[in-house]
């Protein structure tokens, strides 16, 4: 979740090889989620450049943090904020003129470089953060004083790989229904991770699954990412329960279409309805039902417990894919998104949103709210839901849900906070979601995007349509070059894309038919590109590197082929990294047709090795 302050980054751009990146203050402000929420590298070679990699920001998050430093420390009355770091005066000199070097970064002054081997690193001293370099002979050693100096040693390419692919998953599913394949990764910015997924398959018998047509089943497909915010325990409480308690709901709902003789399928909105009700009852079990527990049990150690992902919140978006009617449900409670992506005639794909950005700042939102909570002029105030949280649908998040009397109650016996002042007419925020349903259309190979607000704040629709277009593309040349056998991770694609369009290093995507600004088509643009100053075209930006579709996402929206700024935001710890990057959450699910098995055995849904860091792990999670 998008809480932090932040700033402006931009890119300066060199004659020289070597890019000079550098972060400066700006005014733009984005307010905290919950505004009373949270509080061995390996070493590598490489020339010293008289001209340090700068990446400045503003202010840096408080809070403990195990600091690196070098071991020649600051000394009194130095000036420049790298000269402390210089092992000869050689390297003093270049380092002094560092903020001269940047001034004139734009005039393109050159890079001069000494032979003196040299790793690179990120400082963080006084609110500012940028990279320089330490020499390659001097230890980096932990302090834990307040100096205020930090130095963490940048990550090598091969150590931000490594990250990257840490929970990559891919799965092959060879069940002939419709979807091909899918693949998930999660970056960490938040220590734990706040984020959090599920997927699940249901094998449905024709006695529920309303199966007239002589087929003995069909199958039930869910994808979730949960977006938490104020902790980690309201998403992991939905990667538990929130597919079972939908899939109980819509098992009750396909039975009882069987027993009217006209009907093929339930209808349209009795399907929603089941959805929705599945969201809201696991949300009132989670926010009131709890509460009963605890003044019943009267116990703090089971407060802490069971109220854990009530104080806490998460958005949810969760797919539905019935393969018998080829119909994907999308739901929607908050601000993670899914796109889809289809390709057209002319060999592009067209990016498609399945849900609308749900926050205190969407104009359908606000006026929902004003509505339901009339003469309540703070019902909304900066965007935020009484002037605190941003999404305005969510579950947990009591606060905005309990009434006062229940907030006393529970702050004089346990340990939740006091009430907003804004608080009169509780709840304000609603898990109901918003569902959108689309005919999915395998023979053209259609692919869903869905992911939480860590990746859509990096990157636009059409960008991530046409990045996993321009990936599709790498991987069937890649699999046509090569003799793959029918059972191999790379059959998949002979379903639907036996051959792809040339396209270079431009992106395979349509241009938008619509705004695309904040506010254009209910969703927010990507303000980590505004934040950071991205102007580079799509040919200078972006990399194919990955074997699996949500890595190749991140590792785009950390900076592509700009490789010094992956290496910048992967490095940097929690709770400092906040500031620059959200957790990243990200599924794509491939849909194709016209090969039973899709890479995978008959019937099976298999571990992608070559797209998996479990590999390694025999067999596959159950997924049915």
């Amino acid at each position: 979740m998008r809480r932090a302050v932040v700033q402006n980054l931009r890119t300066f751009r060199r004659p020289s090889p070597r890019k000079a990146l550098k972060l400066r203050n700006s005014s733009n402000v984005l307010g905290q989620r919950a505004i009373a929420s949270r509080s061995s590298p390996s070493t590598s070679s490489m020339r010293f450049r008289r001209i340090s990699t700068a990446v400045g920001a503003a202010a840096v998050a408080g809070g403990a943090f195990y600091a690196y430093r070098t071991g020649y420390g600051n000394a009194p009355g130095v000036d420049s904020r790298l000269t402390s770091l210089s092992a000869s005066p050689t390297q003093a000199r270049a380092q002094s003129t560092s903020s001269q070097s940047l001034t004139n970064a734009a005039a393109g002054a050159a890079s001069e470089e000494a032979s003196e081997a040299v790793r690179r690193a990120l400082v963080v001293e006084q609110g500012a953060l940028y990279t320089t370099a330490i020499p390659e002979n001097q230890p980096v050693s932990k302090e834990t004083d307040s100096s205020g100096r930090k130095v963490l040693e940048m990550m090598t390419p091969d150590q931000v790989t490594h990250k990257l692919r840490t929970n990559e998953e891919s799965y092959l599913v060879g069940r002939g229904r419709g979807v091909v394949r899918y693949d998930v990764v999660q970056i960490p910015s938040n220590d734990p991770i706040e984020d959090d997924h599920a997927e699940k398959i249901i094998d449905v018998p024709q006695t529920v699954a309303a199966t007239q047509d002589g087929n003995a089943s069909s199958d039930w497909m869910f994808w979730g990412v949960f977006d938490g915010h104020a902790g980690w325990t309201t998403s992991a409480k939905l990667r538990q329960a929130l597919i079972s308690f939908v899939a109980r709901e819509l098992n009750e709902t396909y039975t009882a279409a069987l027993t009217n003789p006209s009907l093929t399928f339930p209808t349209s909105d009795s399907v929603d309805s089941a959805i929705k009700k599945g969201f809201l009852r696991l949300d009132k079990e989670i926010t009131h039902d709890s509460v009963q527990k605890v003044l019943k049990a009267k116990n703090k150690a089971l407060a802490s417990e069971l109220l854990g992902p009530a104080l806490s919140g998460s958005c949810a978006l969760l797919s539905f894919y019935d393969s018998r009617s080829k119909e994907l449900r999308v739901a929607c409670t908050g601000d993670s998104r899914a796109v889809l992506g289809r390709r057209g005639p002319s060999g592009k794909w067209t990016a498609t949103p399945l849900s609308v950005d749900q926050t205190g700042s969407t104009d359908s939102e606000v006026a929902r709210l004003r509505a339901e909570h009339p003469n309540e002029p703070y019902v909304t105030a900066n965007g935020r839901i009484l002037g605190g949280l941003e999404p305005s649908r969510a579950f947990g998040d009591a606060v905005y849900k309990w009434s006062k009397e229940t907030q006393d109650l529970l702050k004089q016996t346990y340990f939740t906070r006091t009430p907003s002042k804004y608080l009169k007419t509780p709840p304000y925020v609603t898990a109901e979601p918003v569902i959108t349903t689309t005919k999915v259309q395998p023979e053209k190979g259609d692919f869903v995007v869905m992911a939480t607000d860590g990746l859509w704040e990096m990157l636009t629709n059409e960008e991530v349509i046409g990045l996993v277009g321009q990936w599709l593309e790498v991987q069937a040349k890649n699999n046509s070059a090569q003799s793959t056998s029918a059972t191999s991770s790379g059959s998949w694609l002979k379903s639907w894309f036996s051959s792809s369009p040339k396209q270079g290093n431009v992106l395979p995507v349509e241009s938008a038919d619509g705004p695309t600004e904040a506010g254009g088509h209910g969703q927010r643009a990507p303000i980590r590109q505004q934040q950071w100053g991205v102007t580079s075209p799509q040919s200078e930006r972006f990399v194919v590197k990955d074997k699996n579709a949500a890595t190749h996402l991140v590792r785009n929206a950390l900076g592509g082929r700009d490789e010094e700024m992956v290496s910048a935001l992967l490095t940097l710890p929690s709770p400092y990294s906040r500031r620059y990057r959200d957790d990243l959450t990200v599924e794509v699910i491939f849909f194709g047709e016209g090969n039973e098995s899709g890479g995978a055995g008959p019937g099976k849904v298999e571990l992608n090795r070559e797209a998996s860091a479990s590999a390694s792990v025999e067999g596959v999670k159950p997924k049915l």
